[in-house]
């Protein structure tokens, strides 16, 4: 089962810590009930799951994985083809491994379970530490039970597989491993089940695919630069966890009836699935105001970089000031100061939804596009790509965000990286108001939407505190924490006709004058005079759709497809060479050609450092 997005990465973990924060970040997928405490009800309650089976509100999750650069500071290795590491998921295999003629039993509800062990640094040997392996994609080696210290051309993949012989009596016990035991045996996956654990579960197998390309000039020697986010640089702290969200009768009907040798989840008639626009959309707020992504200076919470081979040690009294708080929203809160709200993140794929005015620039805020609507006479706002800005007096029934879903609009904005501005295919839409302000507010604990006005408890990135973030001084003040930079943002497509007009407003570069066309007329806004020449090459997604468009031994070279190519031009995968046919869709392959003729005499540029520029 394919989990092409995750809900959350933050510190929470509500088998291990529930109520509380965890000691290091987890990357979680699944249904949108997840929350720092969680019961079967919440997970049920769920209105969306980022894995593609619908009937299951189940959630998984693993530790983060980070690289350490040579100058000591951290950044998240991204999941493969998710070079911006804003989304990436995991895989999750129900597996029959029964003995014959036995009758495998699914998970019974308010189940629980962890495998693994998170300040493990050596390998103890047992069935248990056997279950944790790395398979070194393109190495043509063997897998290991820890990192290896050799690079991976097609990607590290790390793996866990879960014990399945359960006690029949307890749905947790307090290591959350007691109530269950790997087969009799010498493979974890295999095997007949002991006689105090009688009751032979659907075994489960997690797989994460990470791209360590970005990090291959930090190698130390034949010393890989990865840590997990409990400070684990050997990988046998690997560990899952799992939470049961099923409607454990359609399991049971999964487990008993679909039985292809095929394994796609596609032929199994006993349950239907969501898209993987619907599973990428799938996300809930963050909890813990704490920077867990971008260039960090230490891991979140208190967590030591350590080897081993001796055990992990918990760091006592850990002066770590994090707290599980209100929902923090991807919204900017303007009801107070602008009298607009947020709608929500809808969809802009096929038809674009606002057909107005429109401008887009390197210095896009979530102000500055209202402001720049709301002058035109416009009354809805919406942005993406993190850099454009679409106007229009209404919203179309396919484009409205849809209830209780928070969507994908996590692109950072390109003038501001504390606000969202949209993504590929999606936009963050705001609303003159009409009468009170409510904004759009995704609560969490099983994906509720709430609208919540400005005085609510609800968190958003202030009016005032994300302008001030939009200048030199204030950014480089923010980089004196932890937290040092944020991850380049993708460089939006050049697309369709109905983009390629600029306006530019007031900005840090200068200003432009523009002719603001009325709104009944519809007309794109234009610009008067040229937008200024950035100051350094624009930063590109190190995804693998970008890698093949600087391929110089391509079937078709970039260099002639990319300038002739637009996304609304090219909708059919039969439009763009073979050789990019594994990109994620036009978006990526537009973002690519972007990227390319920003850059287009060499690769595209990715900065490590906050101070190498």
């Amino acid at each position: 089962m394919s989990c092409p997005g995750r809900i959350v990465q933050e510190r929470l973990d509500p088998v291990v810590s529930p109520g509380q924060v965890s000691g290091h970040v987890h990357t979680i997928s699944g249904g949108s009930g997840f929350g720092p405490s969680m019961t079967y009800a919440d997970a049920r309650a769920a209105k969306c799951s980022s894995c593609e089976i619908k009937e299951d509100m189940s959630n998984y999750w693993t530790p983060k994985l980070y690289g350490k650069f040579k100058n000591g500071t951290f950044a998240p290795v991204p999941v493969a083809g998710d070079g911006d590491d804003s989304n990436g998921g995991m895989t999750v295999y129900y597996l029959q491994r029964g003995e014959a003629g036995e009758k495998l039993k699914a998970f019974p509800e308010n189940f629980r379970m962890l495998a693994g062990d998170p300040l493990k640094r050596n390998f103890t040997g047992g069935l248990d530490a056997k279950a944790v392996t790395f398979n070194c994609i393109g190495a043509n080696k063997a897998q290991t039970n820890n990192i290896p210290n050799y690079k991976c051309p097609g990607g590290l993949r790390a793996q866990v597989f879960f014990p399945s012989c359960w006690n029949g009596k307890d749905l947790d016990t307090a290591d959350h491993k007691s109530h269950m035991s790997y087969p009799v045996g010498e493979n974890a996956d295999s095997g007949p089940c002991p006689p105090a654990f009688p009751v032979h579960l659907i075994s489960i197998f997690f797989e994460v695919l990470y791209d360590p390309s970005t990090f291959d000039s930090e190698w130390n020697g034949d010393n890989h630069p990865f840590v997990f986010a409990q400070g684990d640089t050997t990988g046998y702290g690997f560990h899952g966890d799992f939470v049961n969200g099923w409607d454990v009768p359609t399991l049971q009907k999964a487990v008993d009836t679909c039985l292809a040798d095929s394994g796609n989840v596609a032929d199994c008639g006993a349950v239907t699935m969501y898209t993987a626009d619907e599973c990428n959309s799938c996300k809930i707020p963050s909890v813990i105001a704490e920077e867990v992504g971008g260039l960090l200076t230490q891991l979140p919470g208190c967590n030591p970089v350590t080897s081993g081979p001796e055990r992990a040690v918990p760091v006592a009294n850990c002066a770590s000031t994090a707290v599980i708080g209100p929902p923090i929203g991807n919204f900017v809160d303007l009801t107070t100061s602008k009298k607009w709200e947020y709608t929500g993140c809808g969809n802009d794929q096929g038809t674009r939804s606002f057909t107005g005015s429109k401008f887009d620039g390197d210095d896009m805020t979530v102000e500055k596009c209202v402001d720049f609507c709301s002058n035109a006479g416009f009354t809805y706002a919406g942005l993406e790509y993190g850099r454009e800005c679409y106007c229009d007096n209404k919203l179309t029934t396919s484009n409205i965000p849809q209830d209780g879903i928070m969507g994908k609009c996590t692109m950072k904005c390109a003038g501001n990286a504390k606000e969202f501005c949209g993504n590929g295919g999606t936009l963050s839409i705001y609303h003159k108001c009409e009468g009170e302000c409510k904004n759009q507010q995704i609560i969490g604990g099983g994906g509720a939407a709430a609208p919540v006005s400005s005085a609510s408890a609800s968190t958003s990135v202030s009016s005032a505190s994300a302008s001030a973030s939009a200048s030199a001084s204030a950014s480089a003040s923010a980089s004196a924490s932890a937290v040092v930079d944020s991850v380049a943002v993708p460089i939006p497509s050049a697309s369709s006709s109905t983009k390629t007009s600029v306006a530019t407003v007031q900005g840090t570069t200068g200003m432009t004058t523009v002719t603001v066309v009325p709104a009944a007329t519809s007309i794109s806004v234009t610009s008067k005079t040229a937008a200024p020449t950035p100051t350094k090459k624009l930063e590109c997604p190190h995804n693998n759709c970008v890698n093949q468009i600087f391929n110089p031994t391509a079937s078709v070279p970039a260099k002639t497809f990319c300038p002739s190519y637009t996304q609304a031009a090219h909708q059919g995968k039969d439009a763009v060479p073979s050789y990019l046919s594994n990109c994620s869709g036009n978006v990526e392959v537009s973002q690519a050609c972007s990227c390319l003729l920003a850059n287009p005499t060499g690769q595209p540029r990715q900065k490590r450092s906050a101070g190498e520029y």
